[in-house]
């Protein structure tokens, strides 16, 4: 599936939701469904700097496309990252440089975070890509 493709379904999903509480609550079950981290890359090269909580990325690059695996401390942040993964997981390097992320605005989850998490959100997206722009530049030497 392409990102917007992916996009367009979490799109539909939060739209069976009418109250920001449930959105939360969904949230949480998909930081349930995150794919899980190696303890061995909890290190702090993989902490993503700019958030609240705690929240380790890893990247690995197989075929052309980038894959992704997290955890956080924040059970919220958790199902943030899972949502990025989601969109971001198996695509290439130049497919996610060039995504827009509109669902983000459109579901509504930037301005129903707090500031501090908004900034976290901000920082989990610059994080993956800047893996995708690392992994590009490898690929074309």
């Amino acid at each position: 599936m392409t990102i917007q493709e992916i996009e367009n379904q979490i799109i539909d999903e939060f739209a069976n939701f009418d109250e920001w509480l449930d959105k939360y609550s969904y949230l949480i079950e998909l930081g349930k469904e995150c794919p899980a981290i190696d303890e061995k890359d909890k290190t702090e090269n993989n902490l993503i700097k700019g958030c609240q909580s705690r929240v380790w990325l890893s990247c690995t690059h197989r075929d052309g496309l980038l894959h992704f695996a997290a955890d956080s401390d924040a059970v919220i942040t958790k199902g943030i990252i899972t949502l990025l993964i989601r969109v971001f997981d198996g695509q290439t390097p130049q497919d996610i440089i060039d995504a827009d992320l509109h669902f983000i605005d459109v579901i509504g989850l930037k301005e129903h975070l707090s500031p501090t998490r908004s900034n976290g959100l901000t920082s989990m997206v610059k994080q993956i890509k800047m893996y995708a722009l690392a992994y590009k530049i490898k690929e074309q030497k």
